[in-house]
């Protein structure tokens, strides 16, 4: 079974003076060929889409394009998930929460041997519904990144942008520090002619987005939940809400204004200054101001299918002492949310199921073996299966293989 490459980021950006003796693959044109290819490409005569490189050498000066000769390595070599399961960093970003929820489980066993049952009494229905929502939410992550997408001058369907995104998931649900943002970025550029630069604009610019919509619905569910009867951690949690979203406006209007002039000012190469200044094409021609509307509804709608699928979970085990509603479960679906960033662990195994257990029994004052019970069943479905269907997915796609997407990546007027 072939394997998913993902970008290694942990290597030193040191370009190697040829491919390694041991890649198995044939040495066909030269880099500084397929470089000239490139400048052609950047010139609008673009590749066929679906087009891999067939060496190691292409591949380097088609990520040339993009990341310069200090990224050569970074964009250039292939790892194989399989072997990035079998670092070392990687492996201890699994077994340490591991080991932490076993120790935690040992001390509360008594309680927390109830566990297993009260999942089993949990409704199929209700838990299948959870599960339909939650799943709903990925083409509409995939309709949002298609939009921000075509703001920059590409277009992709909507089935491709799912696959895609999905297989990332898949990658962040198995690795520490996100890296299935990268891939996914990197799955884009080896199945078109999408500009990775670019494309990881659009990334950045998504994931601002989906903070200000995690921070302001969060307020706003906060708020509703409790009304005049807020608890001080939920003040101080507000509070921290607020003072993101105030930072992720001025971080922005900076790198609008001010990004460039900051980097020229600085000693970089100017390979660096010409990489950013298609990095923030692709931030800002994403957020074009005729479908920002609809990325905002879309954003909202994304972000409601986690609180639902919390909120069925819920339901589905039918505890009669426990009552979050769609306010309590938007709050603290989106705590959880938000921990996922924590870049430590895996889908930050561990840091999430403690922080939505620690919500419920603190804020909600649900009992420990129920709200235990409540964050497995939901994390079974929003990575669990993630990571069994994803598995699939990624045999069956030719994605990962640069097989290419149904449809031409179309580039509107390049100006990098």
């Amino acid at each position: 079974m072939s394997e998913p490459p993902v970008p290694d980021a942990s290597q030193p950006p040191e370009r190697p003076a040829q491919p390694p003796a041991d890649t198995g693959v044939p040495t066909g044109s030269t880099a500084h060929e397929a470089t000239e290819a490139g400048h052609e490409a950047e010139a609008g005569h673009h590749p066929e889409a679906g087009h891999q490189a067939e060496t190691v050498e292409e591949l380097g000066a088609e990520v040339l394009e993009d990341h310069g000769s200090e990224g050569y390595d970074d964009a250039v070599e292939r790892v194989s998930l399989s072997s990035r399961l079998r670092q070392t960093k990687t492996i201890v970003s699994i077994l340490v929460p591991l080991a932490i929820i076993a120790v935690f489980v040992g001390i509360n066993w008594t309680t927390l041997s109830r566990v297993p049952g009260l999942i089993a009494g949990a409704s199929p229905i209700l838990v299948l519904a959870a599960f339909a929502i939650f799943y709903l939410g990925f083409p509409l992550r995939g309709l949002r990144w298609s939009m921000l997408l075509r703001a920059t001058g590409f277009r992709i369907g909507v089935k491709d942008a799912t696959e895609i995104l999905y297989l990332s998931w898949l990658v962040n649900c198995l690795v520490p520090a996100k890296l299935g943002d990268v891939y996914r970025a990197y799955l884009l550029r080896i199945n078109s002619d999408a500009s990775l630069s670019r494309t990881f604009g659009t990334v950045f610019i998504e994931r601002i987005l989906d903070i200000f919509t995690i921070a302001i619905m969060g307020i706003a569910a906060g708020y509703w939940s409790f009304r005049g009867a807020m608890p001080s951690q939920i003040q101080v949690l507000l509070g921290v809400a607020v003072v993101i979203v105030i930072f992720l406006g001025v971080a922005l209007f900076t790198l609008r204004n001010f990004g460039r002039r900051i980097l020229v000012a600085l000693p970089f190469p100017h390979r660096v200054v010409e990489l950013y200044d298609r990095f923030e094409e692709g931030v800002f021609s994403a957020l074009d101001r005729r479908q920002l509307p609809g990325l905002v509804v879309l954003s909202v709608a994304i972000w409601m299918t986690e609180a639902l699928r919390l909120f069925f979970v819920v339901k589905a085990l039918g505890f009669p002492d426990v009552e979050l509603g769609v306010s309590g479960a938007v709050f603290v679906a989106l705590i959880g949310s938000l921990l996922t960033a924590v870049p430590l662990s895996p889908a930050g195994l561990g840091i999430v199921e403690a922080g939505i257990v620690g919500v419920l029994t603190v804020v909600y004052k649900v009992p420990l073996a129920e709200a235990t019970a409540i964050a497995l069943l939901d994390r079974v479905i929003s990575v669990f299966s993630v990571i069994i269907f994803g598995s699939i997915l990624y045999v069956f796609s030719g994605k990962p293989k640069g097989a290419g997407i149904a449809r031409p990546v179309e580039a509107a007027s390049p100006s990098a």
